[in-house]
C-alpha cells in the first residue's frame, strides 16, 4: 500500500503510527491530498529515516 491507496485509512494507519512513533503528533501525521511528499518529509525529519524506508513502513501498515 503506497500514500496514495492508504488515504482512505489514513485515520487507522496514524494511530498505528502514534503508537510505534510515541513522539509523532497529530501534525506530523497531517495527510493533505497532493502534499504527500510534505507527510514523508516531515516523518524523514521526526523519525530520522530514509524516504524509501519511510514509504516501506507505510506499506506494512
Amino acid at each position: 500500500m503506497n500514500l496514495t491507496e492508504l488515504k482512505g485509512d489514513w485515520n487507522e494507519a496514524k494511530g498505528k503510527l502514534k503508537q510505534q512513533f510515541a513522539t509523532l503528533t497529530d501534525d506530523d501525521l497531517l495527510f493533505e491530498e497532493g502534499k504527500q511528499d510534505e507527510l514523508v518529509g516531515r516523518l524523514q525529519a521526526k523519525l530520522g529515516m530514509a524516504k524509501e524506508e519511510i514509504h516501506k513502513m507505510i506499506s506494512n501498515l
